[in-house]
Order: C-alpha cells, then structure tokens, then sequence
C-alpha cells in the first residue's frame, strides 16, 4: 500500500481557513445578538446564513477530498478503494442529514 496523498484541500487551504474565519465571525455576531436580546427572527436569519455558510465549505472539502484522496485510492484499486468509496458516502450522508 502506498503512502496517503495530502490533502485535498491544500490548494485552497488558504480559502478555507478564510471563510471558516467569517463564520466564527458570524458565530460571535450570533452570540452578541443573544446577548443584546436581538429579536428571534433575527437570530434565527443569522443562523441560517451561518449554517449554508458552513455547508459551503463542507462542500468545497467533500468536492477536493473526491477529486483527490477518492481518486488516489480508486487508482490503487483493492481495499484502499472500497474503504475510501466507504467513507466518501458516509460523509455525504452525514452532510445530507444535517
């Protein structure tokens, strides 16, 4: 067995730790409005753009780990394949749940 590729990700690592910085923003947003007793609809308008803004990046993480890692392992074929392809759709049914 070969060794793990890096991750996916490291070409738009940068990308990601800025839009994970906006949205611990927006989680701090979140919590002033809590704290100031914000009107509900408010908060809850908050939280919904907080929310897609995270799925966004678990989205732009699951597209770089298929394209990557997923193709990594189906290359190598065997075990490493079905173990990959395994945790690639657990993955998405845990983003599909949520």
């Amino acid at each position: 067995m070969t060794a793990s590729p890096p991750a996916g990700y490291l070409d738009r690592q940068q990308d990601v730790l800025r839009r994970l910085r906006k949205i611990e923003g927006q989680v701090r947003g979140l919590q002033r409005q809590v704290e100031t007793e914000t009107y509900c609809i408010d908060v809850i308008t908050q939280v919904s753009a907080t929310t897609r803004a995270l799925d966004a990046v678990a989205l732009l993480l699951l597209e770089d780990h298929l394209s990557h890692c997923v193709a990594h392992a189906v290359a190598e074929g065997g075990d490493v394949a079905d173990a990959k392809l395994k945790e690639a759709s657990a993955a998405i049914a845990r983003l599909v749940r949520s």
